[in-house]
């Protein structure tokens, strides 16, 4: 089964060596399930021809903003609908979860509350996962048939489904504590030092992205045609 990576940012450039860009950690995060990956880093302008270049499709994070003034991001937005109206599945976390959710009539902004920062809980109503995550802009307004499914006090939609094929989620499965400690170094210019250090302290404590990650593998599969 193919899988495509759509890659709307790149990871740092310090952490890379060691870690992989973020196409490398979804790699690993769904390793085990026989799928075929293939990327296209659309930051970069490269893009697929169209929903067939894949079975299923998932797009990573970016630390870029979907409400901003890029080249490539039109496109991607096409190509998000494009897929949805295929039928495929699609996929998305943090950014992807918020250019889906925008290129499907939803509305994302800078969020009012401030920073998410490394661990965090979120309620999937049958069980409480403690996920990384890295953002401050958030879904604010759904598109039309989404449906919430986790949320917490600080982040309202952090996953949704959307239709038959959709799925999204605001938190990184795909961020184990390697990757937090890279972004607390190069990329909190922004963070106040209070989320800093509940992050850092946070480091070693166990989170469930095999859990989440097998969820994503079934949504993937089981909605392949």
């Amino acid at each position: 089964m193919r899988i495509g990576l759509l890659q709307p940012g790149h990871a740092p450039d310090e952490v890379r060596g060691q870690l992989g860009d973020y196409a490398d950690m979804f790699e690993r995060l769904l390793t085990g399930h026989d799928f075929r990956f293939e990327r296209w880093d659309v930051v970069d302008g490269v893009f697929p021809d169209g929903p067939g270049a894949a079975d299923a499709w998932l797009i990573t994070g970016s630390r870029h903003g979907v409400y901003e003034d890029h080249p490539w991001l039109p496109r991607l937005e096409e190509l998000v609908r494009e897929i949805v109206d295929s039928g495929k599945p699609l996929v998305g976390v943090c950014f992807g979860h918020q250019v889906i959710a925008q290129a499907l009539g939803g509305k994302v902004e800078k969020f009012r509350g401030g920073w998410a920062v490394g661990r965090q809980v979120y309620d999937f109503g049958d069980e409480q996962l403690a996920l990384n995550a890295w953002h401050q802009d958030q879904v604010v307004e759904l598109p039309p048939d989404a449906q919430v499914i986790a949320s917490n006090d600080f982040c309202e939609n952090a996953a949704l489904v959307i239709g038959d094929n959709v799925l999204t989620i605001q938190p990184h499965p795909e961020f184990g504590a390697a990757m937090i400690e890279g972004l607390l170094a190069h990329r909190a210019g922004s963070v106040p030092d209070a989320l800093k250090d509940a992050a850092r302290a946070g480091l070693r404590t166990e989170t469930a992205n095999a859990e989440l990650g097998q969820r994503m593998a079934d949504f993937l599969r089981k909605g392949a045609k």
